[in-house]
């Protein structure tokens, strides 16, 4: 037998299993460095992507926007912030910085998570002269094109007033965008929710293209990439991170090469070939994107790639945020059936579109694949069970649950981290 370790919270469970268990991982834990953090993404500024240096593009403005990301996402802003800034003072030593929390539909960042992300001399520096995205306030957003799939491509003020706009993120496989980081800061981050409903229809979630890994003729893209044109992000620093949310590679400069250039990095380390089972065990990774029922079927949708029609997927999200959205939970909670519920997404079109319905769009997908059991905090059980999933305490109750279902000679996969994974043959 051997031990596998599953990432859940801020802590993990483990299960034995035997020796012969297929356990799918990235090799991104093998991008070992002594190096600090700050260090490698320097390196990367210093050498940018079909790009000049950041304080080249400084030069002659009076004022950047950095889209920094928001509490969802373990970005180590400390390692990249403090080196856009200095190359932003080295271009123009005037030049007058602000921070915008890219939430998408999100919840506000609050202050407290803001000065956990930032560290406290950054915090206080900024703390006047950060705007925190509101999605929902169309007051705080301005139109500035169309799509090209057709809806009005509305952003944040700050975003489109600015002299310059650049932005901080990392690249992790993507669950319908194929990747993040890049584009994606400007849209879903700082657009209105016009903007973000029309390019999350149900038409594009449903393209076998818009799928963990696939950026190409993915639709969801198209849409992305147009949307950061028009908002002229000028620039980016990306970082590839490891299961410690280390810094260990970083890519600088153009929005659509350098963050080409680190998918293709972490896609040479995060895609394996599926391991098809009857019961398949996956997590959303851990802190801090296991807070919340929302975020939860990107984990899944890993799963989904390599269980059997008709299997058992054991879902770790500790869902300590609750549900991340009452939209999101209403959406499937209020529906009779889960079947009733997809065929209602897949009849929506794209002008009709509703707020959260395309996370819950793919939760759906996965459970109309598999039967689903969802192991989150002791206080979660209603909130799963209204999404039309089961309910389980802890690992071990949920692969007991699942051995009775399959059978003792059910065969199991193991994906210790599911959002670090790209799962395709």
């Amino acid at each position: 037998m051997k031990t596998v370790n599953f990432l859940y919270g801020r802590t993990s469970y483990s299960l034995d299993v035997p020796d012969d268990t297929p356990v799918l991982t990235s090799r991104i834990d093998e991008l070992k460095s002594s190096r600090d953090g700050s260090e490698i993404v320097k390196d990367a500024m210093d050498h940018p992507i079909d790009s000049p240096r950041l304080a080249e593009l400084a030069k002659g403005k009076p004022d950047a926007v950095i889209i920094i990301s928001d509490h969802t996402r373990p970005v180590p802003s400390r390692d990249i912030l403090p080196n856009m800034i200095r190359e932003l003072r080295e271009g123009n030593p005037e030049i007058q910085i602000r921070l915008l929390v890219a939430t998408g539909f999100h919840r506000a960042t609050s202050t407290e998570e803001l000065r956990e992300k930032l560290g406290d001399a950054l915090y206080e520096e900024f703390k006047d002269r950060i705007i925190v995205h509101n999605a929902h306030d169309p007051s705080q957003n301005v139109k500035i094109g169309v799509l090209p799939s057709g809806p009005d491509c509305i952003i944040d003020k700050a975003a489109a007033n600015t002299s310059l706009l650049v932005a901080e993120g990392f690249i992790e496989p993507h669950f319908f965008a194929g990747f993040s980081g890049g584009r994606k800061s400007v849209l879903p981050g700082v657009c209105d929710a016009v903007t973000v409903m029309g390019n999350h229809c149900s038409k594009f979630i449903d393209s076998p293209y818009a799928r963990t890994g696939i950026l190409d003729n993915n639709p969801i893209q198209t849409d992305m990439i147009a949307a950061a044109k028009m908002a002229k992000l000028a620039y980016i620093v990306n970082v590839v991170i490891d299961e410690n949310k280390k810094t260990v590679a970083a890519f600088a400069g153009n929005m659509e090469t350098a963050h080409r250039k680190g998918c293709e990095f972490i896609s040479s380390y995060a895609v394996v070939k599926p391991a098809m089972a009857d019961i398949v065990i996956t997590t959303n990774g851990g802190y801090p994107l296991d807070q919340n029922a929302y975020q939860s079927p990107k984990g899944m949708t890993a799963g989904e790639a390599t269980v059997k029609d008709g299997g058992v997927l054991i879902m770790l999200a500790s869902c300590s945020d609750g549900t991340g959205g009452d939209s999101f939970y209403h959406l499937i909670a209020d529906q009779p059936d889960i079947e009733t519920f997809y065929k209602k997404c897949l009849d929506t079109r794209q002008e009709d579109t509703i707020a959260d319905q395309w996370c819950a769009q793919i939760l759906a997908r996965v459970n109309l694949k598999a039967k689903v059991i969802f192991v989150a905090d002791e206080n979660r059980r209603e909130m799963i069970e209204g999404l039309k999933m089961t309910y389980a305490p802890d690992l071990q109750t949920a692969y007991r649950m699942a051995r009775e279902i399959k059978g003792e000679d059910a065969s199991l996969t193991c994906i210790p981290n599911g959002i670090s994974v790209v799962v395709r043959d």
